[in-house]
């Protein structure tokens, strides 16, 4: 793998072997998990909805307190790594923005952040898969709700709690006992005939694939109180890797017929759409 990295003393980027590229051992990203980072689907070497996770990254990014990256050399630096990286399809792009090098506690130096732009390859999406309901809450009002930032340990232990139960990925409630979202993932439910989906009030990650299913396909946002999932009779995820991945179980309850008629719409309408246009 090679990789594209700026800042951290290689200036506005350079392509190196990932064995080779060097970040300071006192990067905020390292000792306090200080960055934010997107994950790109690329096709055919080409990167999908590319202006979408600038725009988002951009927002993390100044929500945590951080100078709004430079998307243009960011975009670039896709292209570089992409270029660096044939053969990968699709390809997972990893974008990471960091504070840069700064203090041993929470304190910023203010310094030249470190970017770097990583390419490897998605794993194989089964056509549905299981999820399991953690113990844990979202914090719908917590400072960092809805920014996609490098502090991912509560999501570790969560997806892992679920792979010890069958699962693929893991639900989380928020602190109200509403519905909020995956580790790496938003869901819709089907309820009385109706597609919903939690609202960005409730604390989910505004994700790219959850915003073009409610522009291309349709639902709504309402709030999902935890007990309803038990009336869910179709649900899916929505996520870069996934794309549209409809639930066969919550916490081991089959939904029927699996996939139900509207996600297998969702899912034949997402895909036709993405494949005609890569930024939509």
């Amino acid at each position: 793998m090679r990789v594209w990295i700026a800042g951290a003393g290689y200036g506005q980027g350079a392509v190196l072997d990932a064995d080779e590229a060097r970040i300071p051992a006192l990067d905020h990203g390292i000792t306090v998990g200080d960055g934010v980072f997107e994950t790109v689907k690329a096709v055919g070497g080409r990167p999908f909805a590319l202006t979408r996770h600038l725009r988002r990254i951009t927002r993390s990014a100044e929500g945590l307190g951080l100078p709004a990256p430079d998307t243009d050399l960011l975009a670039e630096g896709v292209r570089l790594a992409l270029e660096a990286n044939p053969g990968t399809d699709p390809g997972r792009v990893r974008i990471t923005v960091t504070a840069g090098p700064g203090p041993l506690g929470s304190d910023r130096s203010g310094g030249e952040a470190t970017c770097v732009i990583a390419v490897g390859a998605f794993s194989a999406v089964p056509a549905s898969t299981d999820v399991v309901v953690v113990p844990w809450t979202r914090n719908e009002n917590g400072p960092l709700t809805g920014l996609k930032t490098t502090s991912y340990a509560d999501n570790v232990l969560a997806l892992n709690y679920a792979k010890e139960r069958g699962g693929s990925e893991a639900l989380f409630a928020n602190t109200a006992g509403n519905l909020c979202e995956g580790t790496g993932s938003n869901i819709f439910v089907v309820l009385g005939g109706r597609l919903v989906t939690p609202p960005l009030s409730a604390g989910p990650l505004a994700g790219i694939t959850r915003e073009l299913v409610l522009e291309w396909f349709g639902g709504e946002e309402a709030e999902v109180p935890m007990s309803a999932l038990g009336e869910a009779t179709e649900a899916f995820l929505t996520s870069t890797g996934r794309d549209v991945q409809p639930i066969r179980a919550i916490d081991g309850r089959v939904l029927g017929t699996v996939p139900g008629p509207v996600s297998q719409k969702a899912v034949e309408v997402f895909a036709e759409r993405s494949a005609a246009d890569l930024d939509p």
